[in-house]
């Protein structure tokens, strides 16, 4: 296990798997990233900030699905995660409390490819979701980090004795998080799933 942490290509691999987790994938990097820090803990810092940018790097990618492709491939996203009933609610929640909405996806177990790609389809502020995107990443990545950082022995000797719980654990987190998918937007009127940015022209007309 501590060959393939140390691999060179493992920390490319963290990399992508944190990016695709930000824009498709049901998967938390955290399964691979502990083993690598309690591998060798002095990578903590560094390993922080590549999950932490390659996530944010990958939100964009989510958002740029909401707001140019939805129709061809947002759609189905949002809907596989349950989070298509009451769209209309669930858009308005983006446009009144956007940076919460990016917050709570960010850090929660909540998909978080959810939140980058109704941040799109909603067209959110496009500096608010990176910045409030690299906060609520930031602190996602880099808190257990520290953890690890601190408490790399103690961690690595209760995984090794509780190898079976802390698999448990993460297959857990995933149900949750797709169980909070849909709790965490308001049922309302059904909409049609139709972005948001499609009707700037709309609500302001010249003259």
């Amino acid at each position: 296990m501590k060959l393939a942490t140390k691999h060179r290509l493992a920390e490319p691999i963290l990399a992508l798997l944190c990016f695709l987790e930000a824009m498709i994938i049901p998967v938390f990097p955290e399964i691979m990233l502990a083993p690598m820090i309690i591998a060798d803990r002095m990578r903590a810092w560094r390993l922080a900030a590549i999950c932490t940018i390659a996530s944010v790097s990958g939100g964009l990618a989510g958002y740029a699905i909401g707001y140019f492709l939805f129709d061809t491939v947002g759609r189905g996203i949002i809907e596989f995660y349950g989070a298509a009933d009451g769209f209309e609610t669930l858009r308005q929640s983006f446009n009144q409390n956007g940076p919460f909405m990016i917050l709570v996806g960010a850090i929660s177990p909540i998909p978080y490819k959810v939140i980058t790609i109704t941040s799109g389809v909603a067209g959110l502020d496009i500096w608010t979701f990176v910045v409030y995107g690299i906060i609520g990443r930031a602190l996602r990545y880099f808190v257990p980090c520290g953890l690890f950082y601190f408490f790399g022995p103690v961690a690595s000797e209760f995984i090794e004795r509780h190898k079976k719980w802390a698999g448990v654990s993460m297959i857990v987190l995933v149900v949750v998080g797709f169980a909070m998918a849909p709790l965490l937007f308001p049922k309302g009127e059904t909409g049609d799933l139709t972005p948001n940015h499609a009707e700037i022209e709309d609500i302001n007309p010249e003259g």
